[in-house]
């Protein structure tokens, strides 16, 4: 891929990520949205709300949106226009590489992680992973090819560290595997 490639790949990308975030389709992503993203997410696992795995995941989700509300300076209970959101994803995650993700996006999905993980291996199986993808909106033979190319050491389960870097890397336009669902 060429720089222009990928770079017109992670603006698609941040849009289509604000457009599944904007619940309401008001145009603005609040605290709330970024809450029923987790709680679409819980309600997959069939997980109480009030068990700790849904807790971290409410409580991950939320502190990404108040971070990045504050640094877009609408303070953690404003609203982002997609604008403001893709200009402080850009500064606070993208422009800082891995210490931006492992600051900003890796919180949620060792949440993520937390809520899938059903056996306690501290690993996602494909049966977790799809289960997670479903909750987002992506079909489950998807979800199989997103897995395996993923899956980084070819040994069936995939870690945190695994995820992180998909995610930055989908986002980025490096791996073509659907995250957002459609």
């Amino acid at each position: 891929m060429t720089a222009a490639t990928t770079s017109t790949a992670k603006n698609d990308r941040l849009k289509k990520r604000f457009e599944k975030w904007d619940v309401d389709h008001n145009g603005r992503i609040e605290k709330s949205d970024y809450e029923a993203e987790a709680r679409r997410i819980i309600n997959a696992f069939g997980e109480d709300s009030a068990s700790p795995q849904a807790r971290a995941l409410i409580d991950a989700f939320t502190s990404m949106f108040e971070y990045l509300a504050t640094k877009a300076g609408v303070g953690p209970n404003g609203a982002m226009s997609e604008d403001q959101f893709i200009e402080v994803v850009e500064a606070q995650i993208f422009q800082d590489g891995d210490s931006g993700f492992n600051r900003v996006v890796r919180p949620t999905i060792a949440a993520i992680v937390g809520m899938c993980d059903t056996d306690g291996d501290g690993e996602v199986s494909p049966a977790e992973f799809g289960k997670w993808l479903k909750a987002v909106g992506v079909e489950s033979s998807a979800a199989d090819e997103a897995f395996r190319k993923i899956d980084a050491n070819g040994n069936g389960t995939l870690t945190v560290d695994e995820l992180v870097l998909a995610v930055r890397d989908y986002h980025m336009g490096r791996l073509d595997v659907p995250l957002l669902g459609n």
